[in-house]
């Protein structure tokens, strides 16, 4: 017989001791906790069992099996450490487990032999509902398929009158007439229809204590024989809705043979009935997998697949979903869209968005083509800068996109169903931008209007502006720019009183704003307030990898432009595109895509290479330092000077005057590469 010594004495000692006393194989020599009022300690006592506050003297070599069930890690260590090498430590987390697992068996076993459970059991597992009162009308019994008919939980009717859950009852009249009424009609107040047949409860001294009623719900069966009455009917205008829709629709049977088809089908397909009912669902098929096979074999349904089918390989969408009928798959049913006029749809919608917008701002984000890292950290800065109210600075060379970039940064930010305004800096004279930008007071110059002229920023008054050739604003228009900027007013031509508005400024320039500050043609302090979101649009040179993206939406936009039918270009083609310098940018491949088409035959539908223009490269190479000239009356230091300006220098006129890009080749911070340009009186304008 082993030797178990019990250390805890709580709830799961307890239950050990209980499993334990009545085992033959195991003693239980001893059990130890520091409360000696413990549950454990006390039946120990009941049953002569030795107890204690300490384990140590209990532990010895002949001791089989530890439990510790204290919970404790640290005693459960100091048993562990001194324990003999024969001695078994079961930890309290099994204890705990046989505890838990014990009480579940005593719960399920009193259960089991409960009068009420099997009562409960036997009125709760039938599919019937059962309602019974007393011989006052009160409800005694509410069963689980009466709570799912009438809608009420048992805890909230049971004590309550029968006309309080049931108004529709009569068990009350049961009770009256004393009498058993069979198969009643009854519809509840849910609209539930039901047959009851209601029961007086008599006693043997003939006394009535009450009534009992048992009722089904007949509402699925008065509609199963609705249905199967009216089935002929159904089945002729199922036949006429699936023919009269415009989408082809197919249906086969579980061993993929087609049973029917309607009349836009054939039409998109080009397959007469006679070549798809009986045959294999694959007879449609000119391209790509059967649908209905797959969906027959996974019994799951398949949404948006592309696919040809029929002689004239007619491009397709299908969605096919399978057909089971009490869990048995009966064949499948499929819906294809004809792809032609799916994009023709989308085309004109596109069109249409177009439209809308032509007043306000017209593109959003998703019209920015390209997925370069250039152009997606350009873009993540536009998204961060359209949630808040900071001025934005595009800078970017002409052609790049820098208004497409304005436009949806309007439409991204919570101002977007508001005015959005766009002024051009250098189209328009000194005096005629200032007038325009902040409006006049009546009599400020010689054909004022009467009244006076709201500007533009009052126009965009919780909207957005966007200056283009920002550059190009004279100083005293920069002056009042700046108080918009600063201090959120404007003052008209001609006037005096400030006008408040909120407007957020969206600024773009291909200029050098750094270089017109040190001249003396640009405002720093305008500069700053400008410059405080910038965000630099790359040229189409370093993000080449996009070119075939933008080339494929450019001739989608040409040919619905030009009525043409252009389908893409061919390798030849876009191997010039890619090789190109592309100083013009976007714009420039728009324009020589667009002079390609209009030099197409009607029947070419590929851009060839003999399409595009002549594209010449006009990047100037790299100067060798080998072949720069060595002044021996001149210092190193001035030397290194004279050849680190012309590398600057020529690496600025190979990224076009772009400094971020010089930076990013010559591995120097921006903010070096500005200092350089200044020191060495580096010119940029003449690069671009």
């Amino acid at each position: 017989m082993q030797e178990v010594l019990i250390v805890g004495g709580g709830k799961g000692g307890t239950a050990i001791l209980q499993i334990l006393h009545e085992v033959s194989v195991m003693k239980v020599i001893a059990v130890v906790d520091v409360n000696e009022n413990a549950s454990g300690i006390k039946l120990s006592k009941e049953l002569g069992i030795p107890v204690g506050t300490d384990w140590r003297p209990f532990l010895s070599d002949s001791v089989d099996i530890v439990i510790e069930v204290t919970g404790e890690q640290e005693v459960f260590e100091q048993i562990r450490d001194h324990r003999g090498k024969n001695t078994v430590l079961i930890p309290g987390s099994v204890a705990f487990l046989i505890s838990k697992l014990l009480e579940e068996k005593e719960d399920l076993i009193h259960q089991l032999t409960s009068e009420s459970f099997k009562r409960d059991l036997i009125f709760n597992s039938t599919d019937d509902g059962m309602v019974g009162i007393d011989d006052q009308g009160i409800v005694m019994l509410f069963n689980k398929s009466a709570e799912r008919m009438i809608g009420k939980h048992q805890e909230e009717v049971m004590g309550l009158h029968i006309s309080e859950v049931i108004p529709e009852s009569r068990l009350t009249r049961t009770i009256e007439t004393r009498r058993t009424e069979i198969n009643q009609e009854v519809i509840l107040g849910n609209g539930l229809k039901i047959i009851s047949n209601r029961i007086p409860m008599i006693t043997e001294q003939d006394e009535i204590i009450g009534a009992f009623s048992v009722f089904k719900d007949i509402t699925e069966v008065v509609n199963l024989a609705e249905e199967i009455t009216n089935l002929k009917e159904i089945q002729t205008m199922l036949e006429a809705i699936i023919h009269s829709s415009d989408d082809a629709i197919s249906v086969v049977d579980e061993e993929g043979k087609g049973i029917m088809i309607n009349p836009a089908y054939t039409r998109i397909t080009g397959l007469s009935r006679e070549e798809v009912i009986g045959k294999p669902a694959t007879a449609d098929i000119s391209e790509g997998e059967s649908i209905h096979l797959k969906v027959l074999q996974t019994r799951r349904a398949i949404r948006g697949t592309r696919m040809r089918v029929g002689p004239n390989r007619k491009e397709v969408i299908v969605n096919v979903a399978p057909i089971i009928v009490n869990n048995k798959l009966k064949g499948s049913v499929g819906v294809i869209h004809d792809m032609s006029e799916i994009q023709s749809l989308t085309q004109e919608l596109d069109r249409a968005r177009r439209i809308i917008r032509t007043l306000e701002a017209k593109y959003m984000f998703e019209d920015i083509i390209g997925d370069s890292e250039e152009m997606m950290i350009a873009i993540e800065q536009a998204k961060l800068g359209a949630k808040t109210p900071a001025t934005v600075l595009l800078r970017g060379e002409s052609g790049t996109g820098k208004e497409l970039f304005a436009h949806a940064i309007h439409n991204a930010s919570d101002r977007k169903f508001n005015k959005f305004l766009r002024v051009n800096c250098a189209a328009l004279s000194e005096n005629l931008l200032e007038s325009e930008l902040f409006g006049y007071e009546e009599g400020a110059f010689s054909g004022a209007k009467r009244g006076g002229k709201r500007g533009l920023f009052e126009e965009a008054n919780n909207g957005s502006i966007f200056l283009d050739e920002i550059g190009e604003l004279s100083a005293n228009t920069q002056a009042k720019l700046l108080r918009v900027l600063q201090e959120n007013e404007i003052v008209r031509v001609g006037g005096t009183k400030s006008i408040q508005i909120n407007v957020r400024v969206i600024a773009a320039t291909n200029v050098n704003l750094e270089k017109g500050i040190a001249d003396g043609s640009f405002r720093e302090d305008l500069y700053y307030r400008l410059n405080r979101m910038p965000i630099q649009i790359p040229p189409l040179r370093q993000r080449k990898s996009d070119i075939p993206l933008i080339t494929e939406t450019l001739i989608t936009k040409i040919n619905q432009d030009y009525g043409r039918n252009v389908e893409g270009v061919t390798a030849l083609a876009m191997d010039k595109l890619m090789n190109y310098h592309w100083p013009g940018n976007v714009r420039e491949l728009e324009n020589v895509l667009g002079r390609a088409i209009i030099f197409m035959n009607y029947n070419e539908v590929q851009i060839d290479g003999k399409h595009l223009p002549q594209l010449e490269n006009t990047a100037k190479p790299m100067v060798n330092l080998a072949e720069l000239p060595f002044q021996v009356d001149e210092d190193l230091a001035t030397q290194v000077e004279k050849y680190e300006k012309n590398i600057i220098q020529n690496v600025l006129e190979q990224n076009n005057g772009n400094k971020t890009a010089t930076a990013k080749a010559l591995n120097v911070s921006v903010r070096n590469l500005y200092y350089k340009i200044e020191k060495y009186n580096i010119e940029i304008n003449s690069m671009k």
